[in-house]
């Protein structure tokens, strides 16, 4: 990829680069909703006296963001009022307030504005947080809703993970299952991206799953279904997570009750700063707490996996799912995200 092909922005004495960019999945993506082999994604540079922090914006078409969108939004930004990276609360609540969504437009600004302080620091996020990178929980690798000869091929893909997080939702789900029993024992979470509609089958099915060593459920009916979630949760014998019902730091207390805990991505919640804020929220109010990731390159993965060690259950699969990463950033070893000792968010070009 060609500087030369982004589009430059300056703003006194910082200076804002945006690029679209497609990731091409590996395999087809199905979930209860939709199937997709791509994903588009905004790619940004934000530059500091000759430091550059990387950012992105990840939008799958769900989520209303589009490249168009997160350009438009870029656009608005001007940041000539701010004399230093490190008015970050300023910087960023200033970006918040230029339009009420927009959530990964914002994420493009805050995770290259923590990559751009990280640099400058010259330390890695996570130590700046005073967080310990051995803390971060196994990842799970996410298996979608496939026929039986696939899913046997994605599990034996995937057989470095000690969890995997199969997409259920429709009506294939115990065929999914028993398709994975036959060839791994390994435990399992259950992705159902509010594909359950009746509080009785989905107490059902929570009973099943649980005798299938499935850890914790993860949206298990429609986000609107408040009193079903919060019946499930009382009644379930596996935790329940909040995907689609948690966006941002606002809805964390109204979820207390409803489900077991909440599913953080910083594209749902526009970044780094209020990602950890809702970690700490959650963990203040004894909520369980997932960190997780769409489809996305190394830039955004290494920017969430700073935060690893707050949470419970990490699922920062999403750069193993595409063919065109372009960045360097956190590995996987055997199943163990492995974040590099590098500056700021610690990726680096490819």
């Amino acid at each position: 990829m060609s500087l030369s092909n982004w589009e430059t922005k300056k703003m006194g004495k910082f200076t804002l680069r945006y690029q679209p960019y497609t990731l091409a999945m590996r395999h087809v993506f199905t979930v209860a909703s939709f199937s997709r082999t791509t994903t588009p994604v905004v790619l940004t540079e934000l530059e500091y006296d000759g430091i550059i922090g990387y950012g992105e914006a990840s939008m799958p078409p769900y989520l209303g963001e589009s490249q168009e969108s997160v350009i438009s939004f870029l656009k608005q930004v001007d940041l000539t009022s701010f004399s230093s990276p490190f008015q970050t609360e300023e910087i960023l609540s200033y970006v918040d307030a230029l339009a009420t969504k927009n959530t990964a437009a914002k994420a493009a600004i805050d995770i290259a504005l923590h990559d751009l302080l990280g640099k400058i620091m010259n330390q890695p996020f996570y130590k700046i947080w005073g967080l310990n990178p051995d803390l971060i929980p196994p990842t799970s690798y996410t298996i979608g809703i496939d026929t039986a000869e696939m899913i046997r091929k994605k599990v034996a893909e995937a057989d470095q993970f000690k969890i995997l997080k199969i997409k259920l939702g429709l009506e294939t789900d115990k065929m999914i299952i028993n398709t994975i029993r036959s060839v791994t024992n390994v435990p399992l979470c259950a992705d159902v991206n509010q594909g359950w509609k009746h509080k009785e089958e989905a107490l059902e099915m929570a009973y099943w799953l649980a005798e299938q060593n499935v850890v914790f459920l993860e949206q298990p009916m429609p986000k609107e279904q408040i009193d079903d979630n919060a019946w499930l949760t009382a009644h379930s014998p596996i935790p329940t997570i909040a995907d689609e019902g948690c966006q941002r730091l606002s809805d964390v207390t109204k979820l207390q009750g409803v489900y077991t805990g909440i599913n953080i991505k910083l594209m749902k919640c526009t970044g780094m700063r209020e990602a950890k804020r809702m970690a700490e929220l959650a963990r203040s109010l004894e909520m369980k707490v997932m960190l997780g990731c769409m489809t996305e390159t190394s830039c955004a993965i290494s920017a969430a996996a700073q935060l690893g060690p707050l949470v419970d259950w990490a699922d920062l699969d999403g750069a193993l799912l595409i063919g065109n990463d372009i960045y360097n950033g956190m590995t996987v070893e055997d199943g163990i995200c492995k974040l590099p000792d590098r500056a700021g968010i610690g990726i680096i070009k490819n």
